[in-house]
């Protein structure tokens, strides 16, 4: 059975909404935890911010269709973002292998917001592109500040580990 593009692109703002619900949990727990990285713990509370802000931006655009979010794929998602951070924590180079993930997971959302944009456009969406565009810019912003940090991150906690201080987080 053929599924209209109207439903593709629902289903795709679900998952946006869904996949900001796992960015929040990620961001926050790793807040919860950072001590000696202060201008990056600072930049992820300012990101959970963002993605909540971003998530409003969906289920705006969700409503204005008609519909709404799947609470059912925000809370897998969010429990998914406890998961991948605990599994982290128990690592002697959390904060290492944390900014690797969480460049990953700006790039997956950068895409998700680009697809979006596309989707919308079939879809005859004419005003929601400028919401998600919002999005998209954000998380083009994140990439590119951990893409910047990548160094500084690393060398900080080379230094750190090679003094027999707190390293990881």
């Amino acid at each position: 059975m053929a599924t209209s593009i109207r439903d593709i692109y629902i289903t795709g703002l679900q998952n946006a909404h869904a996949l900001e619900a796992q960015a929040i949990q990620l961001c926050q727990r790793q807040v919860e935890r950072l001590e000696n990285y202060p201008e990056m713990r600072e930049r992820l509370r300012e990101h959970a911010e963002e993605s909540r802000r971003q998530q409003e931006r969906v289920e705006q655009i969700l409503q204005s269709l008609g519909t709404s979010h799947s609470s059912l794929k925000d809370m897998g998602t969010s429990i998914m973002g406890n998961v991948a951070a605990m599994q982290h924590a128990m690592m002697q180079d959390e904060v290492v292998k944390n900014t690797f993930a969480n460049y990953a997971f700006e790039h997956f959302e950068i895409a998700s917001y680009r697809a979006l944009i596309e989707m919308a456009e079939a879809a005859g969406d004419g005003a929601s592109p400028r919401l998600l565009e919002q999005s998209l810019n954000e998380e083009k912003r994140m990439a590119e500040w951990i893409d910047q940090h990548l160094s500084p991150t690393i060398r900080r906690y080379m230094q750190l580990e090679s003094q027999g201080m707190k390293s990881g987080v």
